[in-house]
């Protein structure tokens, strides 16, 4: 078997020349991280005047794919994440000769439901309201069956009788996958009575995933700005996205509150809003050395102007890492600890 350093060598020859290539890092991945890692891009280019990174919104799935496709100039350096990478994601990196990876947990999120200011409801949705509102399947005379839900009063009589309507992210997203594990699933537990027998984890994951086809829940495409722009033109319509964009688009948009709480930095700093997550980026660490300016955009990334709880990352919405936590991410990443497995 090969040694981590001669693998290392190896991987550093073959995208030597190439990477040369190419002077601006690119960087892919998540929606929800796009905003952060932009604010990163953007800072990096002020102090140090180099080129400006690529940053693509992709998505969290999409951007694994792209980054685990290989090492060299023709693959990212970076994907952004809004949860941790899968363990088929992993083993595709490692099938593909990306072995050395670096993982950081960056800060914490909320998966915002959100409304146009020019709303006139008080929106206050529990998970059960959201699951009655946008499962494919729910339950129906005591059986399981297809969501046949029109407004929100038939979800729950003390709703107004609005037609429902959600834009959401599609399947690739991680914020996708995030809002089904926190939102849907949590929600459908409390129906699960249908299933004969009580239910356990692989029922609620098999049974209480799948959102709706027939027009509530309208799948919006990786661009948030798009949902931004629909929830502005249709004051009954909702969109689900990262709270930074709620939080960039507080002007135009209010945020649902959820089980009696409205998304904010406190609220999901403190845990009692109830669908937060983790943010996340993945370094391919071969890349270092080799891509002009990758190690300075890291170490910018990992700065304390950037993570600190009053940094600039915090002024655009991400809720920050516990002062030690944060130091031990520094440490980890800037030393390019390699993540082992996921």
């Amino acid at each position: 078997m090969l040694t981590k350093t001669l693998v290392m060598a190896i991987s550093g020859l073959a995208i030597a020349a190439p990477a040369l290539a190419r002077d601006e890092i690119r960087i892919v991945g998540s929606s929800t991280v796009f905003p952060y890692t932009q604010a990163v891009a953007e800072n990096f280019v002020n102090v140090t005047g180099a080129p400006s990174p690529i940053v693509e919104s992709t998505g969290t799935g999409g951007g694994m794919k792209i980054f685990c496709g290989g090492i060299g100039e023709k693959f990212p350096d970076v994907t952004g994440a809004s949860r941790a990478m899968k363990s088929s994601e992993f083993e595709l990196c490692q099938s593909n000769g990306v072995t050395d990876i670096s993982e950081a947990l960056i800060g914490f999120d909320g998966l915002s439901m959100a409304v146009s200011r020019d709303s006139d409801v008080d929106w206050d949705l529990s998970l059960k309201d959201i699951y009655l509102a946008l499962a494919a399947q729910v339950p129906v005379e005591g059986a399981w069956a297809d969501n046949p839900h029109k407004t929100w009063a038939d979800v729950n009589p003390d709703l107004p009788a609005i037609e429902i309507l959600a834009y959401g992210p599609p399947p690739t997203s991680g914020t996708r996958d995030a809002f089904v594990e926190l939102a849907m699933r949590e929600g459908c537990k409390e129906l699960a009575f249908v299933h004969d027998g009580g239910f356990d984890k692989a029922w609620v994951k098999e049974n209480c995933s799948r959102m709706r086809q027939d027009g509530p829940f309208v799948e919006a495409g990786e661009n948030d700005n798009l949902i931004v722009q629909r929830l502005n033109a249709d004051e009954n319509a909702m969109g689900i996205f990262g709270y930074s964009f709620l939080y960039e688009n507080l002007d135009a948009l209010k945020g649902v509150q959820i089980e009696g709480v409205a998304p904010s930095i406190e609220t999901i700093a403190d845990k009692s809003y109830p669908i937060s997550r983790p943010l996340f980026v993945y370094i391919k660490n071969a890349h270092r050395g080799v891509i002009p300016n990758l190690d300075a955009f890291i170490e910018e990334y990992m700065s304390d102007d950037a993570l600190e709880a009053d940094g600039y990352l915090a002024e655009r919405g991400l809720v920050s890492l516990s002062e030690d936590a944060m130091m031990n991410l520094q440490d980890s990443v800037l030393d390019g600890v390699m993540l082992e497995t996921n």
